[in-house]
Protein backbone atom coordinates (compact mmCIF):
# COMPACT_ATOMS: atom_id res chain seq x y z
CA UNK A 1 0.00 0.00 0.00
CA UNK A 2 1.17 3.19 -0.80
CA UNK A 3 -0.09 7.09 -0.81
CA UNK A 4 0.32 10.08 -2.33
CA UNK A 5 -0.81 13.93 -0.89
CA UNK A 6 -1.56 17.22 -2.42
CA UNK A 7 -1.84 19.97 0.10
CA UNK A 8 -4.22 22.88 -0.89
CA UNK A 9 -4.86 21.08 -4.15
CA UNK A 10 -7.22 23.55 -4.48
CA UNK A 11 -9.82 26.41 -2.29
CA UNK A 12 -13.74 26.00 -1.98
CA UNK A 13 -15.42 29.76 -1.90
CA UNK A 14 -18.76 29.31 -0.81
CA UNK A 15 -21.71 30.15 1.51
CA UNK A 16 -23.63 27.85 3.77
CA UNK A 17 -27.30 28.80 5.44
CA UNK A 18 -26.63 28.79 9.20
CA UNK A 19 -29.45 28.79 11.93
CA UNK A 20 -27.65 31.06 13.99
CA UNK A 21 -25.44 32.91 12.01
CA UNK A 22 -27.78 33.23 9.05
CA UNK A 23 -25.99 33.39 5.56
CA UNK A 24 -21.91 32.67 5.90
CA UNK A 25 -19.49 33.20 3.45
CA UNK A 26 -16.45 30.68 3.93
CA UNK A 27 -13.68 29.53 2.01
CA UNK A 28 -11.77 25.67 2.80
CA UNK A 29 -8.45 24.83 1.68
CA UNK A 30 -8.77 21.37 0.22
CA UNK A 31 -5.74 18.60 1.20
CA UNK A 32 -6.14 15.36 -0.38
CA UNK A 33 -4.83 12.15 -0.10
CA UNK A 34 -4.92 8.87 -1.71
CA UNK A 35 -4.16 5.07 -1.08
CA UNK A 36 -3.42 2.67 -3.30
CA UNK A 37 -1.49 0.15 -5.39
CA UNK A 38 0.87 1.31 -7.52
CA UNK A 39 0.05 1.17 -11.13
CA UNK A 40 2.52 -0.03 -13.37
CA UNK A 41 4.15 3.35 -14.10
CA UNK A 42 5.16 3.09 -9.82
CA UNK A 43 2.32 5.47 -8.99
CA UNK A 44 -0.72 5.30 -7.14
CA UNK A 45 -2.12 8.38 -9.42
CA UNK A 46 -0.21 10.60 -11.53
CA UNK A 47 -0.26 14.10 -10.04
CA UNK A 48 -1.11 15.56 -13.31
CA UNK A 49 -4.57 14.05 -12.73
CA UNK A 50 -4.99 14.44 -9.76
CA UNK A 51 -4.06 18.56 -10.47
CA UNK A 52 -6.40 18.15 -13.04
CA UNK A 53 -9.39 15.50 -12.49
CA UNK A 54 -9.62 15.75 -9.41
CA UNK A 55 -9.49 19.47 -9.00
CA UNK A 56 -11.69 20.01 -11.63
CA UNK A 57 -14.29 17.64 -9.73
CA UNK A 58 -13.98 19.42 -6.67
CA UNK A 59 -14.81 22.56 -8.17
CA UNK A 60 -18.15 21.66 -9.56
CA UNK A 61 -19.24 21.01 -6.61
CA UNK A 62 -19.89 22.90 -3.22
CA UNK A 63 -17.65 26.14 -5.10
CA UNK A 64 -19.65 29.31 -5.51
CA UNK A 65 -22.88 27.99 -4.93
CA UNK A 66 -25.17 28.71 -1.41
CA UNK A 67 -24.82 25.26 0.53
CA UNK A 68 -27.96 24.07 1.91
CA UNK A 69 -29.12 22.07 4.86
CA UNK A 70 -32.13 20.54 3.84
CA UNK A 71 -33.45 19.62 7.37
CA UNK A 72 -33.19 22.67 8.86
CA UNK A 73 -35.70 23.54 11.14
CA UNK A 74 -38.33 26.04 9.84
CA UNK A 75 -36.88 25.94 6.09
CA UNK A 76 -38.99 25.59 3.22
CA UNK A 77 -38.02 24.55 0.26
CA UNK A 78 -39.17 24.40 -3.14
CA UNK A 79 -37.69 22.00 -6.09
CA UNK A 80 -38.32 23.25 -9.67
CA UNK A 81 -36.78 21.30 -12.93
CA UNK A 82 -35.04 25.01 -13.66
CA UNK A 83 -35.11 26.79 -10.35
CA UNK A 84 -35.11 26.59 -6.59
CA UNK A 85 -36.89 28.62 -3.76
CA UNK A 86 -36.18 28.50 0.23
CA UNK A 87 -37.33 30.82 2.51
CA UNK A 88 -37.01 30.13 6.35
CA UNK A 89 -38.52 32.82 9.33
CA UNK A 90 -37.17 33.32 12.70
CA UNK A 91 -38.56 36.36 13.72
CA UNK A 92 -37.38 35.88 17.43
CA UNK A 93 -34.25 35.84 15.90
CA UNK A 94 -34.24 38.61 13.62
CA UNK A 95 -33.74 36.89 10.64
CA UNK A 96 -35.49 35.99 7.63
CA UNK A 97 -34.74 34.61 4.16
CA UNK A 98 -35.90 34.33 0.93
CA UNK A 99 -34.14 33.07 -1.78
CA UNK A 100 -34.82 32.06 -5.53
CA UNK A 101 -32.38 31.49 -7.59
CA UNK A 102 -31.31 29.06 -10.83
CA UNK A 103 -31.14 25.26 -9.83
CA UNK A 104 -27.40 25.26 -10.56
CA UNK A 105 -26.80 27.92 -7.86
CA UNK A 106 -27.55 25.58 -4.99
CA UNK A 107 -25.60 22.52 -3.13
CA UNK A 108 -28.28 20.44 -1.34
CA UNK A 109 -26.93 18.68 1.67
CA UNK A 110 -29.07 15.49 3.43
CA UNK A 111 -28.56 17.22 6.95
CA UNK A 112 -29.73 19.62 9.05
CA UNK A 113 -26.92 21.64 9.86
CA UNK A 114 -23.87 22.65 7.73
CA UNK A 115 -21.24 20.30 9.95
CA UNK A 116 -17.31 19.62 8.33
CA UNK A 117 -17.89 15.64 8.15
CA UNK A 118 -20.82 16.14 6.28
CA UNK A 119 -19.21 18.06 3.78
CA UNK A 120 -15.95 16.18 3.57
CA UNK A 121 -18.01 12.84 2.92
CA UNK A 122 -19.29 14.26 0.05
CA UNK A 123 -16.38 15.84 -1.57
CA UNK A 124 -14.18 12.46 -0.87
CA UNK A 125 -17.92 10.62 -2.76
CA UNK A 126 -17.32 13.18 -5.57
CA UNK A 127 -13.63 12.36 -6.22
CA UNK A 128 -14.31 8.64 -5.92
CA UNK A 129 -16.18 9.37 -9.15
CA UNK A 130 -12.48 10.24 -11.14
CA UNK A 131 -9.71 8.27 -9.22
CA UNK A 132 -8.67 4.88 -11.05
CA UNK A 133 -9.84 1.22 -9.30
CA UNK A 134 -5.97 1.09 -7.88
CA UNK A 135 -7.30 3.76 -5.28
CA UNK A 136 -8.79 1.92 -1.84
CA UNK A 137 -8.84 4.76 0.07
CA UNK A 138 -9.29 8.86 -0.24
CA UNK A 139 -8.68 11.09 2.64
CA UNK A 140 -10.10 14.62 2.14
CA UNK A 141 -9.24 17.11 4.64
CA UNK A 142 -10.88 20.77 4.74
CA UNK A 143 -9.51 23.52 6.42
CA UNK A 144 -9.81 27.51 7.26
CA UNK A 145 -6.71 29.62 6.38
CA UNK A 146 -4.45 29.45 9.27
CA UNK A 147 -3.24 33.36 10.35
CA UNK A 148 -3.07 35.54 13.09
CA UNK A 149 -5.20 38.98 11.75
CA UNK A 150 -8.60 39.88 11.37
CA UNK A 151 -11.11 38.44 9.09
CA UNK A 152 -14.69 38.40 8.17
CA UNK A 153 -16.91 36.34 6.37
CA UNK A 154 -18.83 37.72 3.62
CA UNK A 155 -21.34 36.91 0.65
CA UNK A 156 -22.35 38.60 -2.51
CA UNK A 157 -23.16 37.86 -5.98
CA UNK A 158 -21.89 39.46 -9.06
CA UNK A 159 -24.32 39.87 -12.20
CA UNK A 160 -22.02 41.15 -14.27
CA UNK A 161 -19.54 38.44 -14.38
CA UNK A 162 -19.67 35.26 -16.97
CA UNK A 163 -18.75 32.72 -14.64
CA UNK A 164 -20.31 31.33 -11.16
CA UNK A 165 -19.50 34.43 -9.32
CA UNK A 166 -22.81 35.83 -10.75
CA UNK A 167 -24.81 33.70 -8.41
CA UNK A 168 -26.63 35.62 -5.60
CA UNK A 169 -25.08 34.02 -3.00
CA UNK A 170 -21.89 32.78 -2.74
CA UNK A 171 -19.23 34.01 -0.53
CA UNK A 172 -15.31 33.71 1.07
CA UNK A 173 -13.73 34.03 4.46
CA UNK A 174 -11.22 36.84 4.03
CA UNK A 175 -8.65 38.39 5.86
CA UNK A 176 -7.77 42.21 5.95
CA UNK A 177 -5.11 44.13 6.61
CA UNK A 178 -4.68 47.96 6.90
CA UNK A 179 -1.97 50.45 6.54
CA UNK A 180 -2.30 53.89 8.12
CA UNK A 181 0.26 56.15 7.19
CA UNK A 182 2.78 52.95 6.85
CA UNK A 183 2.01 51.34 9.85
CA UNK A 184 0.21 48.29 10.24
CA UNK A 185 -3.28 49.41 12.29
CA UNK A 186 -4.50 46.08 13.58
CA UNK A 187 -7.08 47.96 15.75
CA UNK A 188 -8.97 49.18 12.37
CA UNK A 189 -8.64 45.93 10.96
CA UNK A 190 -10.61 44.21 13.95
CA UNK A 191 -12.77 46.66 13.92
CA UNK A 192 -14.03 46.32 10.28
CA UNK A 193 -13.99 42.73 10.16
CA UNK A 194 -16.66 42.76 13.03
CA UNK A 195 -18.48 45.20 11.29
CA UNK A 196 -18.49 42.64 8.80
CA UNK A 197 -18.94 39.50 10.50
CA UNK A 198 -21.23 37.44 8.21
CA UNK A 199 -22.34 40.43 5.95
CA UNK A 200 -24.20 40.36 2.81
CA UNK A 201 -22.76 42.94 0.51
CA UNK A 202 -25.32 44.54 -1.88
CA UNK A 203 -24.92 46.52 -4.94
CA UNK A 204 -27.56 49.71 -4.56
CA UNK A 205 -28.68 49.05 -7.99
CA UNK A 206 -30.13 45.83 -7.08
CA UNK A 207 -32.03 46.91 -4.22
CA UNK A 208 -36.28 46.84 -5.43
CA UNK A 209 -37.56 47.50 -2.84
CA UNK A 210 -36.93 48.03 1.23
CA UNK A 211 -39.99 46.11 2.96
CA UNK A 212 -40.81 44.48 5.98
CA UNK A 213 -41.46 40.87 6.81
CA UNK A 214 -42.72 39.80 9.97
CA UNK A 215 -42.01 43.40 11.42
CA UNK A 216 -38.44 42.87 10.39
CA UNK A 217 -36.84 45.65 8.09
CA UNK A 218 -35.38 43.68 5.18
CA UNK A 219 -34.26 44.59 1.30
CA UNK A 220 -35.36 42.86 -1.46
CA UNK A 221 -32.78 42.66 -3.73
CA UNK A 222 -33.54 41.28 -7.73
CA UNK A 223 -30.92 40.65 -10.74
CA UNK A 224 -30.68 39.12 -13.76
CA UNK A 225 -27.38 37.24 -14.79
CA UNK A 226 -26.17 34.76 -17.77
CA UNK A 227 -27.45 31.78 -15.38
CA UNK A 228 -31.09 33.26 -15.23
CA UNK A 229 -33.07 35.26 -12.72
CA UNK A 230 -32.28 35.82 -9.01
CA UNK A 231 -34.07 37.16 -6.33
CA UNK A 232 -33.42 37.78 -2.34
CA UNK A 233 -35.31 39.19 0.75
CA UNK A 234 -32.78 39.58 3.60
CA UNK A 235 -32.71 41.76 7.02
CA UNK A 236 -31.07 45.11 6.69
CA UNK A 237 -29.40 44.70 10.04
CA UNK A 238 -27.33 41.67 7.77
CA UNK A 239 -26.43 43.99 5.19
CA UNK A 240 -24.03 46.63 3.69
CA UNK A 241 -24.97 48.49 0.51
CA UNK A 242 -22.11 49.83 -2.17
CA UNK A 243 -22.73 51.74 -4.74
CA UNK A 244 -20.33 50.07 -6.88
CA UNK A 245 -20.65 46.23 -7.89
CA UNK A 246 -18.89 44.06 -5.16
CA UNK A 247 -15.68 42.88 -6.74
CA UNK A 248 -13.25 42.75 -4.40
CA UNK A 249 -11.15 45.54 -6.01
CA UNK A 250 -14.24 48.06 -5.26
CA UNK A 251 -14.45 46.32 -1.74
CA UNK A 252 -10.63 47.50 -1.15
CA UNK A 253 -12.05 51.16 -2.38
CA UNK A 254 -15.03 51.10 -0.81
CA UNK A 255 -13.02 50.60 2.40
CA UNK A 256 -9.95 52.90 1.53
CA UNK A 257 -12.54 55.38 0.96
CA UNK A 258 -14.75 54.99 4.20
CA UNK A 259 -11.31 54.98 6.37
CA UNK A 260 -10.54 58.18 4.43
CA UNK A 261 -13.90 60.03 5.30
CA UNK A 262 -13.15 59.11 9.24
CA UNK A 263 -9.94 60.08 9.27
CA UNK A 264 -8.94 62.67 6.27
CA UNK A 265 -5.65 63.45 7.78
CA UNK A 266 -3.77 60.04 7.29
CA UNK A 267 -3.29 58.01 4.55
CA UNK A 268 -4.85 54.96 4.07
CA UNK A 269 -3.98 51.87 2.40
CA UNK A 270 -6.30 48.39 2.38
CA UNK A 271 -5.30 45.03 1.35
CA UNK A 272 -8.56 43.29 1.01
CA UNK A 273 -8.42 39.31 0.54
CA UNK A 274 -11.14 37.47 -1.73
CA UNK A 275 -10.86 34.22 0.22
CA UNK A 276 -7.20 32.81 0.29
CA UNK A 277 -4.27 34.36 -1.06
CA UNK A 278 -6.11 36.68 -3.43
CA UNK A 279 -7.26 40.10 -3.30
CA UNK A 280 -7.02 43.65 -4.36
CA UNK A 281 -5.00 46.91 -2.67
CA UNK A 282 -6.59 50.22 -2.09
CA UNK A 283 -5.28 53.53 -0.84
CA UNK A 284 -6.40 56.95 -0.23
Amino acid sequence: MASLFVDALTVVDFSYLDAERGIVGESWIVDIELEGALNDEGMVFDFSHVKRAIKAEIDSGLDHRFVVPEHMPGLVIQRGPEESRLSLKQPQKGFVLDYRAPNEAFYWLDASAIKLADVTRHISAQVRQVVPANVSNIIVRLRPEEHDGAFYHYSHGLKKHQGDCQRMIHGHRSRIIIERDGTRDTYTEATLAEHWRDIYLITREDIQAECQVLDIPCYHVVYTAQQGDFELTLPKARCDILDTDTTVELIADHLAQLLHKQAPAHHWKVRAFEGVDKGAIAAC
